[in-house]
């Protein structure tokens, strides 16, 4: 490995890392805008696309720990837009649901959402969209797979 090629890597997460802040900070601005953070929106998301799911489940899929996801799931229930709802067979379980407001909440929200990140991404072409999907999916991959 030379000193240029060790550069280039540096040069490459500070670009990565810089691109990627710009362009949360559009889709996080959106959000806000309608009364959410993120990860409210993240769960609200996943049930509307997902149906409902056990609170430990929703964790693991936005990587955020259970205790959070309670909170979270409280926040939601108090705007009305999720609620919890027990297991019949298993009373160690509770599910969240999103509710009828949640999913007109979502339905009026994702619209103006993927413009805003349509807007975060514009930067580049379509073809230079699909030439960086392939090409951080690869980074991704080997960064999970060299990961100890």
């Amino acid at each position: 490995m030379t000193a240029t090629d060790r550069e280039n890597e540096l040069r490459l997460f500070i670009t990565l890392s810089r691109a990627h802040q710009w362009v949360t900070a559009h889709v996080h601005q959106d959000i806000r805008k309608r009364g959410l953070n993120p990860t409210e929106f993240a769960v609200l998301e996943l049930l509307y696309h997902k149906g409902e799911q056990p609170l430990q489940q929703i964790g693991e899929k936005i990587l955020m720990t259970s205790g959070n996801i309670t909170y979270v799931i409280d926040k939601l229930a108090d705007k009305g837009l999720a609620k919890r709802k027990a297991c019949p067979t298993d009373r160690r379980v509770t599910f969240a649901e999103i509710t009828e407001e949640g999913k007109r909440f979502i339905e009026e929200a994702f619209p103006p959402h993927t413009e805003a990140i349509a807007k975060a991404v514009h930067g580049l072409t379509p073809d230079e969209q699909r030439q960086a999907i392939e090409l951080l999916k690869k980074l991704g991959i080997a960064a999970q797979n060299s990961f100890t």
